[in-house]
């Protein structure tokens, strides 16, 4: 809806924005009290950062927490970006879930990491547990952990390290000690005595 003030200057609001939704901000030079001029600046607000944060989704997947920071930057109140990101999300322009298996995506071209290390990448992006959990589950059926784990151990043979350091690269990249154990004695290489 276009607002069109005695001024002349114009914004827009969607009327989803609004508290309660009054037929009368429908009826062309209507005037409003106070209360209901509040409502509709606040709408505005909402608006403006509804397409600020599309202004992110065109480029890449967003996360809820990302957008929030980055909306915030901005100097948006958090409670307009709130009611902005919770109407893209009723619309799935907005989903952390897209989001995280986006960047898991995009991360496995350049790293070989297990599920530790990857769910607490996305838990300092902003994802949920269970929405990561989920996202994790889905990443490993089409990449098995294992395989994902004998790329990373081949890495450190190709680095020229012996097992005791290959085995603590692997567990900080993620993998559990039992996997990473297993990738190397795959590989051939063994404990030293």
């Amino acid at each position: 809806m276009k607002i069109t003030t005695a001024d002349g200057p114009a914004f827009f609001i969607r009327t989803a924005y609004l508290r309660c939704v009054d037929p009368a901000l429908l009826v062309p030079a209507a005037e409003f009290s106070d209360e209901k001029e509040l409502d509709i600046l606040s709408a505005g607000e909402c608006f403006a950062a509804e397409r600020q944060a599309l202004s992110y989704l065109a480029r890449a997947e967003q996360s809820r927490f990302g957008l929030v920071r980055k909306l915030s930057a901005k100097g948006m109140q958090k409670d307009h970006i709130s009611a902005a990101l919770d109407y893209l999300e009723s619309i799935r322009y907005l989903s952390d879930s897209r989001y995280a298996a986006a960047w898991l995506n995009s991360r496995k071209a350049s790293h070989h990491e297990g599920r530790v290390r990857l769910a607490a990448e996305l838990a300092s992006r902003g994802i949920d547990r269970h929405t990561a959990q989920e996202t994790l589950d889905a990443y490993f059926e089409e990449n098995p952990e294992e395989e994902e784990c004998i790329r990373a151990a081949e890495k450190c043979v190709r680095l020229g390290m012996v097992y005791e350091k290959a085995l603590r690269s692997l567990v900080l990249h993620g993998f559990t000690a039992a996997s990473a154990s297993f990738a190397l004695e795959t590989l051939g290489i063994k404990k030293s005595r």
